[in-house]
């Protein structure tokens, strides 16, 4: 199906896209037009995805990315809810001159975000294999796996940022060929030597010049620019605050457009807030959609220093995990506990979806998750596999199934209710 032939049944296509267009306390904002009532669920959610693809890079701290929360704000008070912005600083990285040159051949790529940099001349030597000796390493990182969380960035990307290399590039390890960014676990505490992320379809070339040890040059050049990033917090105020609240989180920053990964969860998130609000829950019910996910989860920590007490004082976060209803992939949840696995998988049988895969209670949290549940909270996730997951493929239609995702945005939000009530599991 062609990205911009499709329409959706009501006739309108992209109505809901953002286009940054005046400011507001700094902040760049889009202006939207809002049809609710009478639509459907799918038409809601294609809507949110169409109008998110079309904004743009969600890097953190980026105009995109703020302009992304302000949309993001307008959504949910569209819903009737009061949503605010809550600010957190950061020095972003803006990429200038980053490519590997052989002979006269240049291959331009993205550094990696948390290892070293290189001035504008970069890094020569020899082209070799990691531990050849040569001054430049290369390397190929693992393709991303639903059940293993941050596989790419181990194994030889991890043995790089310890070895003597002057330098290294990455092959980024895909499904299909193309450029699969890693996330910047440690942006915050960056180490190693400067690393250069490239499209795996240069593996067969990129492995010939290594056995030869081609002379090369390595540039990561980037400026930083001090920013400010922005997480989306939302409350529904239950009827007996007394309760432990629920809270919903999803992350909503990305390296690309990234329909499926990140647009996925937004769905779900705002569709949660529709009908828990609608629901009159007992509990107070907290949502939060975090910036910052791709470099070192940045968002998380302001939110909860804001919220002294909240990781073990709720009474469950419900943390909406990548590509959600992708299409043709397995899903795989992962509960602190049986009951959440239990009410997890309940949930999802009422609208005909199966648990594809079920992580171990004590195997460690994806993304966010893993911070509630260092914390010692009580948390349940849900993620689907991708086959173009951090890639620029992560678009609007084609890498998503509005009817599948439809399904589990249902699930979720009417299962919430269930949490929600006072005698909540």
């Amino acid at each position: 199906m062609k990205r911009r032939a499709f329409l959706l049944a009501s006739g309108q296509s992209l109505a809901f896209a953002l286009t940054p267009h005046a400011t507001r306390d700094g902040l760049p904002f889009g202006e939207q037009q809002t049809q609710v009532a009478a639509d459907t669920l799918e038409q809601r959610i294609a809507r949110v995805l169409q109008a998110y693809d079309a904004q743009g890079n969600h890097r953190t701290g980026t105009e995109v990315d703020n302009a992304s929360a302000q949309w993001l704000v307008n959504q949910v008070r569209q819903l009737g809810i009061k949503a605010e912005l809550e600010s957190f600083s950061l020095n972003r990285i803006d990429p200038q001159s980053c490519y590997l040159r052989i002979g006269g051949r240049r291959i331009d790529g993205v550094p990696l975000y948390d290892g070293g940099f290189t001035s504008a001349e970069g890094v020569s030597g020899r082209l070799g294999r990691l531990g050849s000796g040569a001054e430049i390493g290369l390397v190929e990182s693992e393709p991303s796996q639903l059940a293993e969380p941050g596989i790419e960035r181990r194994n030889e990307v991890a043995e790089a940022r310890r070895s003597p290399h002057k330098a290294v590039v990455v092959l980024t390890g895909g499904a299909r060929p193309g450029l699969f960014l890693i996330n910047a676990s440690a942006f915050s505490r960056p180490f190693g030597p400067p690393m250069l992320q490239i499209s795996n379809a240069e593996t067969d070339w990129l492995k010939a010049q290594a056995q030869t040890r081609a002379q090369a040059t390595l540039v990561t050049e980037v400026k930083r620019t001090a920013a400010q990033a922005y997480n989306v917090v939302v409350k529904v105020e239950g009827s007996n605050p007394t309760l432990a609240p629920l809270v919903v989180m999803a992350p909503r920053s990305a390296w690309w457009q990234s329909v499926s990964e990140q647009g996925s969860r937004l769905a779900c998130w705002l569709e949660a807030i529709r009908v828990l609000a609608a629901g009159h829950p007992a509990r107070d019910c907290f949502f939060a959609a975090l910036s910052g996910h791709e470099l070192g989860l940045l968002g998380i920590d302001p939110y909860i220093k804001r919220r002294p007490n909240l990781v073990k004082r709720a009474h469950a976060w419900i943390f909406f995990g990548s590509d959600i209803g992708a299409p043709r992939q397995p899903n795989l949840i992962h509960a602190s506990d049986d009951v959440l696995e239990r009410w997890t998988v309940a949930a999802m049988a009422k609208e005909g979806l199966t648990a594809n895969g079920k992580a171990r209670h004590d195997s460690t949290g994806r993304g966010e998750a893993a911070v509630i549940q260092q914390g010692g909270g009580r948390f349940v996730t849900i993620a689907c596999g991708s086959e173009v997951y951090h890639s620029v493929a992560d678009r609007w239609p084609e890498a998503v199934d509005v009817a599948t995702l439809a399904r589990y945005a249902k699930a979720f939000a009417n299962g919430a209710i269930q949490l929600a009530a006072a005698n909540g599991l």
